[in-house]
């Protein structure tokens, strides 16, 4: 196996003899294997590996990243004399900088963290038989005329990270997939959706037979859809898209974003943007989460950060660069590829549950949209203005009535967010738990 922390600490140090006054690192390694089944028939089977490494180095204030798959060490030693001669060309950047040795993580294990599963990955074989019964399971539901695919798949992926500044860690994640895709209808009148879980652990996986009955029903559930009423109804998010509203406010958050002005939640820091009552929590140490890291992309250590309390905004997602330039300190949320600078981000975040189901929404609204999916969006990063295409199900009386689409939702982000109700359903294993969310009063452009 690669030791990804030497090839890391070997970047660095060839990049100080090339002329660096300031360095850091990132090597990255990963494998997956995934098997596809279509029609009970082994349709692709895939053996991925790789390793490649990032270098970012600093002339004074200037910075320049370069990055590369060939981690030999004579292509380390060009990567670093390349990487120092872009730099010295580069413009000045008054923020771009390492750590304070005294900012750096201190512990830095990941133990407690579960990111990897002990239990001996599944053989190719094993996969295949997942899909199979994934899809065997699909086509047993009433309606469904064929499954347009089944997929599992496992991976593991381990990065080390180094700087000049005294920062050295590494961690090591592992994951299992699974999906399957249904299609009720033909021709004009096909419709299909799907179901996905992935999980750290193959212990948390639920059971081919059910990823595949799910995905069958939600694609039943869609056949013969109508365009809804155009006019200003409730809107319910269903779970599986409601991440995606709140992921609205947290780019709106992302310190890089408000650094450039380009954000419709400036000047709302301290103030009320979500209803009384209702928290955003980011929670990068929870156990067993595809997203949990100990330390983020700048060495700093990682931990609970509240973003939104009792419905104010408490502080903006910031990595080094983004809080120097606004007179913050790092909250702590750099991350960064190999052949980019590290940038604000989130990983796990938690949006406050009520007591009530989905079910109990539904009543609540009367007469509305379910929305289950969405394509292409029009935001305005400025004002906040929202249009998004939608499918999903018109809302009468309280009860699905019948399923739509080729619709289109449309609001401002501000004021969706300020009238949010949420629900009880967010799933334990998702990185952003966010149940279904209801919005009075969006306008809807349909029939």
């Amino acid at each position: 196996m690669i030791d990804l922390s030497e090839i890391a600490h070997r970047l660095l140090e060839e990049a100080v003899k090339a002329g660096a006054d300031a360095a850091d690192s990132i090597v990255v390694d990963e494998q997956s294997v995934n098997v596809d089944v279509r029609n009970g028939a082994l349709e692709n089977a895939e053996r991925s590996e790789s390793a490649s490494a990032g270098l970012r180095v600093f002339a004074g204030s200037r910075q320049a990243c370069v990055s590369g798959s060939d981690i030999r060490p004579g292509s380390l030693i060009e990567m670093a004399i390349r990487a120092v001669e872009m730099a010295r060309e580069a413009p000045e950047d008054p923020f771009a900088g390492l750590a304070n040795p005294d900012q750096l993580s201190g512990g830095i294990s990941s133990a407690g963290l579960e990111l990897i599963d002990d239990t001996p990955q599944p053989h190719p074989q094993a996969l295949e038989e997942f899909a199979r019964r994934a899809e065997a399971s699909a086509l047993k539901v009433r309606g469904v005329s064929k499954a347009e695919s089944a997929s599992a798949g496992c991976g593991n992926y381990r990065v080390s990270l180094a700087a000049t500044n005294g920062f050295s860690g590494s961690y090591h994640r592992g994951s299992h997939y699974m999906s399957c895709v249904a299609i009720t209808g033909s021709g004009l009148d096909m419709e299909q959706d799907y179901c996905f879980e992935n999980r750290v652990f193959a212990s948390d996986m639920p059971a081919p037979e059910e990823i595949g009955r799910i995905a069958g029903e939600r694609a039943v559930a869609k056949a013969g859809p109508k365009k809804p009423k155009t006019g200003a109804f409730p809107v319910l998010f269903d779970e599986r898209v409601a991440g995606g509203l709140i992921g609205h406010l947290l780019s709106a958050a992302n310190g890089a974003a408000v650094a450039r002005g380009s954000s419709w939640l400036l000047d709302t820091l301290g103030s009320r943007i979500l209803p009384k009552g209702m928290d955003v929590a980011e929670d990068p140490l929870r156990p067993r989460s595809m997203s949990s890291r100990p330390f983020d992309a700048e060495g700093l250590a990682t931990s609970r950060l509240p973003i939104v309390s009792d419905g104010i905004l408490q502080t903006w997602i910031l990595d080094l660069a983004s809080a120097r330039k606004l007179g913050f300190e790092s909250t702590g949320n750099a991350a960064r590829g190999i052949a980019a600078p590290p940038r604000p981000s989130v990983t796990n975040i938690d949006l406050t549950e009520s007591g009530k189901s989905r079910g109990d929404l539904m009543r609540e609204m009367n007469t509305g949209v379910l929305v289950t999916s969405m394509i292409g969006a029009t935001i305005n990063q400025n004002t906040g203005d929202y249009s998004r295409g939608a499918s999903g199900f018109w809302i009468e009386k309280g009860e699905i009535a019948y399923p739509v689409s080729e619709f289109t939702i449309a609001g401002n982000l501000k004021e969706m967010l300020g009238s949010l109700v949420p629900a009880n359903d967010s799933r334990q294993f998702t990185s952003y738990r966010v149940p279904s969310l209801l919005v009075e009063g969006m306008v809807i452009a349909g029939a």
